[in-house]
């Protein structure tokens, strides 16, 4: 199929693990079904696999609206409690001005103009230590 038009996220969304970083790629428009299958997804993937960064591509959703706002603000903050950092990659002009005129800072979330720059980001970021771990500094 070839048309332009944003096809719906329905079901599950694919979470791929990247070393230490999980890449979700997001097409279309997110349900709210599929938004908390993955948030409990990444969430369990986190905890399972002790991975240090959450990497989201959103270069192919066309609106980002307040729902999927807050779901992005969700998963960030659910990835901080567990000790995962969480980058936004890929918005669109559109989508960046509509977030600031819903008023939506989404916090606890960086972001980057590409997912190569995101995994970039994540990769310069120091590790977070984790419950039980020695903390690591930095030289």
């Amino acid at each position: 199929m070839n048309d332009a038009h944003p096809r719906p996220v329905t079901g599950h969304v694919p979470v791929l693990r990247l070393g230490d970083v999980l890449l979700v790629t997001l097409q279309g428009d997110l349900h709210d079904s599929t938004a908390q299958q993955l948030q409990q997804d990444l969430a369990e993937t986190i905890s399972r696999t002790g991975v240090r960064g959450v990497l989201i591509d959103i270069s192919g959703v066309e609106i980002v609206d307040s729902f999927l706002g807050r779901v992005l603000a969700e998963i960030a903050a659910q990835a901080g409690l567990l000790a995962a950092r969480t980058v936004v990659a890929g918005m669109r002009p559109a989508v960046a001005i509509t977030l600031v005129e819903l008023g939506l800072t989404l916090p606890g979330l960086s972001t980057a103009l590409s997912t190569e720059a995101g995994m970039e980001l994540l990769a310069r970021q120091t590790p977070v230590s984790r419950p039980g771990s020695p903390r690591q500094e930095s030289p």
